[in-house]
């Protein structure tokens, strides 16, 4: 097949959930060896066109042809016979199998009589992790993984497949830079070899850096296919959200008072160590660092998840003590966990559900739940913080990624929280709905709230921050003032340094 003839051509692609249309009409031609970006808001309808061209979802209407041949993809696994894989936003994965043995699923023949080739297995585990320049255990149970070395086995999964069509999910948030700089290298390689990859992004300077082509969806339409040379931001922006956005990332000037949080020499074996600071009412303090860093397990050691071992804990000048999660609610925590999919929604409970789940005291008083408060409780929600959805009652797991967030965010918010942390919550966001974010966690600091800000987006701590707390390998390295911070200083504190650079 030449390069003139679409690998995958899509025409009146639509779908309805619960009977509303988040996708209507799309015409799409993927061609050979090209890496075509898809960009939208959250909800636009990005993923579900993803989604369908893998089997995920099955199209209301509308067909799919490649290589010329009407087909249908009734499933992810005839995708991938067909050889087109899609890498989730949201790894999936076997937790309790090891990251070898989800490397081979699907890929390795057999009978019930056949011998596991355990060495044979091993061994391409090994070249694929050695491919990504990833040091990742392959005997490893996937369960204890962080969420960039899961995705990273996702690459190497997809990889390994011998696909002709690539669909790439957000595939770069949880990533650090030099990973994402091998997995551009590995999608250039294959651009090269006259596969097709699908990239899907919030940042455009990535999208830049590698697509040739770009097509930008809006409320479930197809609003523009161009040359990613032929936009400006300014024109994928007005494409994107129907309207400019004009310094959506602004500083909210909230008055600063008395310490909310203390902690000092908090210390948590293998994980990190002698982590002291404070954050006051009104403040948002960052805490940022290279993946790995030890910030997560800092956030849920305060909340509880993974207490700490040694060291304080003092909320409004009183000491405390955290054992689980339940203590941190009654002591006026709330926590914002990096990864939404595992650790913040549940994905087939509806969205009411989702938002009154840390409330029950509230919305079922002497035990029985009182369907209507609830529901009254959850509408306030989805109107304050323009939760975009087809129905309260359907799964939460149906929503975008963005609209997810929100949701999370509006659970602790019932719990009238006095410290927040917030662990990369506007990890795959769109800009539209990142102006939204950063609006309310400015508003949350002018209500005197205390919040503690985890963000491998160095333009998001230096614009949202008062301070910025780096760590590196497990430690606290900086503590950089609003006014003196800068990438460049940031990333200084954040590297890991040995020896003599030490």
């Amino acid at each position: 097949m030449d390069n003139q003839t679409p690998l995958l051509t899509a025409r009146g692609i639509s779908k309805q959930f619960a009977g509303v249309e988040v996708l209507s009409d799309v015409d799409l031609d993927l061609m050979p060896g090209e890496i075509h970006a898809l960009l939208g808001e959250n909800g636009a309808g990005k993923s579900t066109f993803a989604k369908i061209v893998a089997g995920v979802h099955q199209p209301t209407r509308g067909t799919l042809a490649l290589r010329g041949e009407t087909l249908e993809i009734r499933s992810p696994l005839v995708a991938q016979n067909l050889g087109i894989v899609l890498i989730h936003q949201e790894p999936i994965s076997f937790p309790d199998l090891s990251v070898a043995e989800n490397l081979v699923l699907g890929r390795k023949s057999g009978n019930w009589l056949s011998r596991v080739p355990w060495a044979e297995i091993m061994q391409e585990a090994r070249a694929l992790m050695d491919m990504l320049g990833v040091s990742i255990d392959i005997a490893a149970p996937m369960r204890g993984l962080s969420i960039a070395d899961q995705q990273m086995v996702e690459i190497a999964r997809a990889l390994a497949s011998d696909a002709r069509l690539i669909i790439m999910d957000e595939p770069t948030a949880p990533l650090t830079p030099r990973e994402v700089e091998t997995l551009f290298d590995i999608a250039r390689r294959l651009r090269e070899e006259g596969r097709t990859i699908v990239f899907i992004s919030h940042r455009l300077e990535e999208v830049r850096q590698i697509c040739d082509r770009v097509t930008i969806f809006r409320d479930g339409n197809k609003v523009a296919t161009e040359k990613i040379d032929d936009l400006t931001d300014d024109d994928i922006i007005r494409l994107m959200i129907g309207r400019p956005v004009q310094k959506y990332m602004h500083k909210h000037r909230a008055e600063i008072g008395e310490a909310a949080l203390d902690v000092k020499g908090l210390g948590l074996p293998g994980k990190f160590e002698d982590i002291s600071f404070l954050v006051r009412r009104g403040e948002i303090v960052g805490l940022g660092g290279l993946v790995g860093a030890g910030r997560t397990d800092v956030a849920r050691a305060l909340f509880g998840v993974a207490p700490a071992q040694s060291g304080t804990i003092a909320i409004d000048g009183k000491p405390v003590t955290i054992h689980d999660p339940s203590d941190a609610i009654a002591l006026g925590l709330a926590f914002v966990p990096e990864d939404r999919a595992v650790a913040g929604i549940f994905s087939t409970l509806s969205v009411e559900q989702n938002i009154t789940a840390a409330i029950p005291g509230k919305i079922a008083p002497g035990g029985f739940i009182q369907r209507a408060h609830e529901r009254d409780l959850a509408s306030k929600s989805v109107k304050d913080l323009s939760i975009r959805l087809a129905s309260l009652s359907q799964p939460i797991g149906e929503l975008s990624g963005g609209n997810q967030q929100k949701a999370i965010l509006a659970r602790w918010l019932h719990t009238d929280p006095e410290i927040l942390i917030l662990d990369e919550p506007t990890r795959g966001i769109d800009i539209g709905v990142k102006a939204e974010f950063y609006e309310m966690i400015g508003q949350l600091a002018e209500d005197g709230r205390a919040i503690l800000l985890i963000s491998s987006e160095l333009p998001e701590l230096l614009t949202l921050c008062d301070r910025i707390l780096v760590m590196s390998e497990g430690r606290l390295t900086a503590e950089i003032p609003r006014a003196e911070a800068t990438q460049e200083n940031v990333m200084q504190a954040a590297v890991p340094r040995t020896g003599a650079a030490a």
